[in-house]
């Protein structure tokens, strides 16, 4: 299902959903941060997804991280919090979805790197790297909270 992303546009369609959500920077012995070339939209992002019914957030985290990159992870702490309510995702169901995820900390435990029907790519970058991906700004800001080591405030 195609997505497209509206931050703070005056054109964006209304919301019509908000889902609780995971995301996870997984960050490997050697410093690098694993990424995902997503199959909607084409964009570098953080492994994460919806939320089930059952289920803790740290658990989501795990799982959408598996299941979108094939490596088991261990969560050790929070990167933030991400409720901006101008920012939507616009999916071509017709569901607009309003931004609310927690972005949690991770180190890998096992697996192995593969790509999977939700991405194009996976691989490891350099922060330096990371930079130079194309992504969505919400993804950007949070790997700059990650570098900078501070949890943001709640947005």
């Amino acid at each position: 299902m195609a997505r497209r992303d509206y931050e703070d546009d005056p054109d964006a369609p209304e919301a019509n959903s908000l889902v609780p959500a995971a995301s996870v920077v997984v960050v490997g012995d050697d410093g690098r941060v694993l990424l995902q070339r997503r199959a909607d939209n084409g964009m570098w992002a953080l492994p994460g997804g919806v939320m089930e019914i059952g289920e803790s957030l740290a658990g989501c985290g795990v799982r959408e991280t598996r299941e979108e990159t094939g490596l088991d992870i261990e969560i050790t702490g929070i990167v933030g919090t991400y409720t901006n309510p101008g920012h939507v995702f616009a999916y071509d169901d017709g569901e607009v979805r309003q931004e609310f995820s927690i972005c949690l900390l991770g180190r890998p435990a096992g697996g192995e790197l593969q790509v999977s029907d939700e991405s194009f790519e996976v691989g490891w970058f350099t922060p330096e790297q990371a930079d130079g991906l194309s992504m969505t700004s919400s993804i950007r800001k949070r790997l700059s909270d990650w570098r900078s080591g501070r949890i943001p405030v709640v947005r």
